[in-house]
């Protein structure tokens, strides 16, 4: 019997969620999912340019398992170039450090509720236009 997964640490939820090829509308794409800790692996590894020992230390997982999520992260990319797939970035099994939520109308990224102020795109100011993203993972 496996062991159960620990969550995964990761500082913040992407800014996107997600990405499709030029000039094919997104209904006529089929998709691949990339979690949360594929992104984060990515961003850690290739982004920031961190060893695989400091992104491990950072997502508190061992360097192994963080050498599996990234590889599982390159091949689910390269479907995605190969194929002309659209690439969804959601879920997985990680804990953000802080709360984060995302305006359900324009899409901007909150840390805490705290910070949450009108932007300029919205044309109403509530707390029931934010999704909750730490309760859409896993």
């Amino acid at each position: 019997m496996a062991r159960p997964q620990h969550n995964r640490k990761i500082c913040n939820p992407p800014k996107m969620q997600g990405f499709k090829p030029f000039g094919i509308p997104a209904k006529n794409l089929e998709s691949v999912d990339l979690l949360f800790d594929e992104y984060e692996s990515i961003r850690l590894l290739d982004y920031e340019g961190l060893t695989q020992e400091q992104a491990a230390e950072k997502m508190e997982v061992s360097r192994p398992t963080l050498t599996r999520i990234y590889e599982k992260a390159r091949k689910t990319m390269a479907k995605a170039f190969v194929e002309g797939k659209m690439i969804v970035i959601k879920g997985g099994n990680v804990q953000f450090d802080s709360m984060w939520y995302r305006c359900k109308k324009c899409f901007r990224l909150i840390e805490g509720i705290e910070n949450h102020v009108q932007c300029k795109n919205c044309d109403s100011y509530g707390n029931n236009e934010l999704i909750l993203l730490n309760e859409s993972v896993k």
